[in-house]
């Protein structure tokens, strides 16, 4: 049962491919915010993805993030997630992201638990 207060982590070291310059997000050198994001967003996913039911997954539906300090390439960089919120279907998560000297990165996350086939529908009939 997904409920509040669930917790997730998970952890990378900066690569050449994770930088600003690589991703198009800028042209420093340095952890990208998109790739931050991206780490919360799995850090979340895999919480709860224990707790989905054969046929289910959930999608990432809104974002408000900061990110508050850089990171070179090279460092170890590691993302939280904990619900804060079940709405039915609807999931909320307090994200933050920290690096070997402390935050780098916080905010919210929303997913929403979906049934696979019927998503998968719904996105093909719109071509």
């Amino acid at each position: 049962m997904i409920e509040i207060g669930i917790k997730g982590h998970q952890e990378t070291t900066v690569t050449a491919a994770d930088v600003a310059s690589s991703v198009g997000s800028g042209t420093l050198q340095v952890f990208a915010t998109p790739i931050m994001v991206a780490l919360m967003e799995k850090a979340a996913f895999l919480s709860i993805e224990p707790f989905l039911e054969r046929g289910q997954s959930s999608v990432g539906t809104r974002i408000n993030i900061e990110h508050v300090r850089s990171t070179a390439m090279g460092k170890k960089v590691w993302a939280e997630s904990e619900i804060i919120a079940v709405d039915r279907r609807k999931l909320s998560f307090k994200v933050a992201a920290y690096d070997e000297k402390g935050l780098i990165g916080q905010g919210e996350h929303e997913r929403f638990i979906i049934d696979i086939e019927k998503f998968l529908s719904k996105v093909e009939s719109k071509d």
